[in-house]
This record gives C-alpha cells, structure tokens and sequence, in this order.
C-alpha cells in the first residue's frame, strides 16, 4: 500500500501541490478583510461566474438543440401516424359503403382494389388485383356504391384492367330515369356525352342518367351520373346531353366487379352498330 502511494506521490505530486496551495490562497483570500484582497476577491468571483455561465449557455443551447432535434423527429412520426390513422378512417367509410352496397344486392360481386390507374385525355383504365381465378370474365360491370364505374376489358389469372366510363372505346346504351328515354353515351375526351339526343325528347339538367335494360354490355339499371348541360341547342336536331358521372375516378380506391355477363354475339352486334354512328 505504502508503495502504491509513493508510486502515486512521484507521479502526481507538482498536482497535488498546485492544488493545496491554489485552496490555501483561495482559503486566505476569503479571510483577507484587506481593501484590495477584497477588490481581487470580487473580480475573481465575477469572472468565475461569468464563465460559468457562459460555459452553462453553451450547455443549454446544446442540450436544447438536441431536444428540438428529438421533438422534430417526433412529430414527423405522429405525423405519419396521423396521416396513416386518416387514410384508415377514409378507407374504412369507402368499405362500409361497399358492404352496404353487397348486402342490398342479390347479384353476384367481387370485390377488388384497385392497384394502377390511367387516367389520360383518351384512354382511361384502372388495373385490378383480381382475375380470372377470382371468376372475373371479360364484359363484366364494375361499380362503387356510387355507381357504374366501367367494363372489364383485359383479364389474366390474378388481375384485370377496365376501361372506364371517360374510355372512348366503351360506348353504353343509357337511359334518363325520369323521362325514360334512351341514347348512347360515349367520353369524347372531355366530357362524357349523350350523343344524337332529338332536341323533341325530354332531357334537362339535374335528370339522373342510369344504364338501360335495352343495353347488352349492362342490361340492369345502375346510376351513371347527372346531366350538367346541353350542348348543340341553338343549332342542328340533335342535343349533346354532357353527363357527370356520380363515381370521382381519381379517389376510388376499391370496387366490386359485377359477376354478369352479357351473351358475347349479342355485345359485338351493339358495339359494331355503335361504332358505326
């Protein structure tokens, strides 16, 4: 022990000195009634407190910078979580809609997320997780609780692709629901349009447009949109009906494809009369 001391004592003792005379004369300043002992006593004191501090700043601003550090990480967290809780709750009212909407139909649905949309000038579609080993065909309807969405045209085993109502390959023989007459609906690449509408027939804005039993594409009534506004009136003798489709294509997220077909022969003659117009 006594060696581990004086190993100790040579190693350190110019510290160890330096320090009992730095409390000595600390020890004797604070006795010292002297007017300058006094004097150097109080600028001593005032320059170890303003060091102090300083050195304290230093610390706090360092400290608090690290916390600002920690609360922005943590709100960029909530943040997502937040956002994520919204999309949830969005969610979950698009599929209560959803589930009202199959238990208030007897007909056979799939239901389907929509996994890719297109949604250009001309040639709109959506792509679907489903396919032909979910029993999904080519012709079939697919709807929102909103209303017609669009037709199944492409089908492989584990997904689909639809071309939509804003498709200016899908024609559909609609109907108005109020006056009960019927024309063919088409997307002209701007507007979804009721084409070749005599100016005699009764068609005014506000009437609700659905598809028509005289279809063979969709042959039972589902709500297509309202008409907006007639276009052609002052000339010609026929009115361009401008139709807003109920279903918001760019915020749909899942759907039900409607487990229908119609007899193919049958949809080929509509569809070659159509084309012809």
């Amino acid at each position: 022990m006594r060696r581990i001391f004086l190993i100790f004592w040579e190693s350190f003792k110019e510290y160890i000195v330096l320090v009992v005379l730095i409390v000595v004369s600390l020890t004797a300043l604070s006795f010292n009634q002297n007017k300058a002992v006094k004097n150097v006593r109080a600028a001593a004191f005032g320059t170890f407190a303003l060091v102090t501090s300083v050195v304290s700043d230093f610390i706090n601003v360092a400290k608090i910078k690290n916390e600002n550090e920690h609360l922005a990480e943590m709100n960029a967290e909530l943040m997502l979580q937040i956002n994520q809780l919204r999309q949830y709750g969005i969610e979950n009212r698009e599929l209560k809609s959803l589930i009202n909407l199959k238990d208030s139909t007897d007909y056979p649905l799939i239901p389907a997320t929509i996994v890719s949309k297109s949604l250009t000038g001309a040639q709109n579609s959506l792509t679907l997780n489903v396919g032909t080993n979910a029993g999904v065909r080519p012709g079939m309807p697919v709807i929102t609780d909103k209303g017609l969405t669009g037709i199944v045209f492409s089908v492989s085993d584990d997904y689909s692709i639809i071309r939509t109502l804003k498709n200016q390959n899908l024609k559909l023989t609609v109907k108005n629901e109020r006056s009960r007459i019927n024309a063919v609906m088409k997307w002209n690449g701007e507007y979804l349009v009721m084409i070749n509408v005599p100016k005699t027939y009764d068609v005014q804005p506000g009437d609700r447009i659905i598809t028509s039993e005289l279809s063979s594409i969709v042959p039972i009534p589902i709500p297509v949109g309202v008409v907006v506004k007639l276009n052609n009136v002052e000339r010609g003798i026929f009115n361009e009906v401008i139709v807003k489709p109920f279903v918001d294509f760019i915020r749909i997220e899942h759907v039900f494809i409607l487990g229908i077909v119609e007899s193919r022969q049958k949809n080929n003659l509509e569809l070659n009369f159509y084309n012809r117009k």
